[in-house]
């Protein structure tokens, strides 16, 4: 019976769902522009917008715009895609939300909230928009925000750099190759969250060599047995140079504290070439009190080359020196050689007002290799 209830309440769902699918939904499902609607309204003529861009039916999109002759297509497409490769170069539209701000008869002012997914998670991107009506016809006055273009120059580096040099296959080495990196953890402790247990901690690389690093955690109940196994997986800086410090975030869903006798920790390491470079900057970091909490700054790219991707580390301290947090985000625009690219950490609201201090630290990746 129990079987047959869930495949009707299935099927029902199915239907509802093709006949009625949301707005976000058709767009997903990359339908035509037969589903459309006319734009006869400011609401209509955004939504309209909206899921041509899901589509990346780029040219279409760009010839509705009310203020086209201001900029080109490509213009267009970079501003929402990136002019250089990044989260924003591989992100699909997940789902997008429109909300009516203020209205005439003529003209109107619009929310878009774009919710872009990629490997690294989900980001979002919400403009202002201004809707005008045109003879009967309502279109988006898009509000442009150009990347900036790195002037012609030389930027002179000076950083270090490992190489490794492994054993080959016709070497008389022996058996033994480079020994692994030695990494220690400095600190941990768990916390109980809503979602469940969290464990926070620092791990220091204390070789003279660079290693890529991973935490793996055990929590064992108080019969000895494994309740949960979990790593950090990106809530960390894998790629560790001679006597730096990663802060290191480990989540175990739907798992109480009260139900935890010890936790097993497992650090790994192995060596790997890594260079100084490129230098990411942070300037101007500040802690923004609730309530909407968040850890802000600025990232300044020191080499002259292009930063697909950075990963901003945040750790916090209260007032004894205890870690409070970890948090994170991903930058969705590369970071151009000088160019200053903003960043906001989002703490949660009765943790942020125990923290007195905070380091942040980044992992950078270009042109498909990490550094």
């Amino acid at each position: 019976m129990l079987a047959f209830v869930l495949a009707v309440a299935t099927l029902v769902l199915i239907v509802i769902g093709t006949i009625w699918p949301g707005p976000s939904a058709v767009a997903m499902a990359g339908a035509g522009a037969d589903l459309l609607r006319a734009s006869s309204t400011p609401e209509a003529a955004v939504n309209n917008l909206a899921h041509e861009i899901a589509q990346n039916a780029w040219e279409r999109a760009y010839s509705n715009l009310a203020n086209k002759n201001e900029f080109s297509e490509p213009d267009f497409v970079h501003d929402l895609t990136g002019g250089y490769s990044s989260l924003r170069t591989y992100a699909t539209l997940d789902t997008f939300e429109v909300r009516p701000l203020h209205a005439t008869d003529n003209e109107a002012q619009m929310q878009l909230r774009l919710r872009w997914s990629t490997v690294l998670g989900t980001f979002a991107d919400t403009r202002q928009l201004r809707v005008v009506n045109t003879g009967g016809r309502w279109q988006v006055v898009w509000p442009l925000v150009k990347e900036p273009r790195v002037p012609p120059q030389v930027i002179a580096v000076n950083y270090l750099r490992w190489d490794v040099i492994y054993r080959g296959p016709e070497d008389d080495w022996g058996a033994q190759d480079v020994e692994a990196p030695h990494v220690r953890i400095v600190d941990m402790h768990p916390v109980e969250r809503a979602e469940g247990v969290v464990l926070l901690g620092e791990v220091l690389n204390e070789d003279v060599v660079p290693a890529y690093v991973n935490v793996k955690a055990t929590l064992l109940g108080k019969n000895g047995a494994a309740i949960a196994t979990e790593d950090s997986f990106d809530k960390i800086s894998h790629v560790l140079l001679p006597k730096q410090v990663t802060p290191f975030l480990i989540a175990f869903r739907k798992v109480e504290l009260s139900q935890v006798d010890s936790v097993k920790m497992e650090p790994s390491s192995t060596l790997i070439a890594a260079s100084a470079d490129p230098v990411i900057e942070i300037e101007d970091q500040k802690l923004n009190p609730p309530p909407g909490a968040t850890f802000t700054g600025k990232l300044v790219n020191q080499s002259g080359q292009v930063v697909n991707v950075v990963h901003v580390l945040g750790t916090f301290y209260d007032s004894s020196g205890q870690l409070v947090w970890v948090a994170d985000q991903y930058i969705d625009r590369a970071l151009l050689p000088q160019i200053p690219e903003s960043f906001a950490i989002p703490l949660p609201a009765d943790l942020a007002r125990k923290v007195s201090s905070q380091r942040a630290v980044t992992t950078t990746y270009t042109s498909g290799q990490f550094q």
